[in-house]
């Protein structure tokens, strides 16, 4: 049995995942761990730019704040069927799940998926041809 990735339109969600958690990570363990941006920022000789970057960072994860957004977000995108609201609960959830943010994050992220990856067009909401029974799809023989 072979897995078809495009029937589901899973190949973007998984690409833009993937970017996000390598840049988050870069972000995370090459510029914020890795004492590339300042120490101080209260010191006279302190870099503006750099100093306001690693505060909208830390703020991002500090309460979560990352993953709230996220699970916010997801909830919304689920219950409205937005896919605009899912990507932002997915994208989010992606970075919040590297950012220290994992509780809020994971469920915001894999409620976001299920909108994102779930049938749509042909079959989707529950629209069947007339007479096709749920296990045609399957391709499950009849009982008796």
């Amino acid at each position: 049995m072979r897995t078809n990735l495009s029937k589901h339109d899973t190949a973007a969600p998984v690409i833009a995942g993937l970017v996000v958690a390598a840049v988050t990570l870069w972000l995370r363990h090459g510029l914020l761990e890795a004492g590339l941006l300042p120490r101080d920022c209260s010191l006279a000789g302190a870099p503006a730019a750099a100093c306001a970057f690693k505060t909208v960072l830390v703020q991002s994860f500090l309460d979560q704040r990352l993953g709230w957004a996220s699970l916010i977000a997801g909830v919304l995108g689920f219950v409205l069927s937005c896919r605009r609201l899912a990507w932002a609960g997915w994208l989010a959830g992606v970075a919040g799940l590297v950012l220290y943010s994992y509780d809020p994050a994971a469920i915001g992220a894999l409620l976001a998926l299920l909108v994102l990856v779930g049938t749509h067009g042909e079959h989707g909401q529950g629209e069947r041809e007339p007479g096709e029974q749920p296990a045609d799809g399957l391709r499950v023989g009849r009982l008796g």
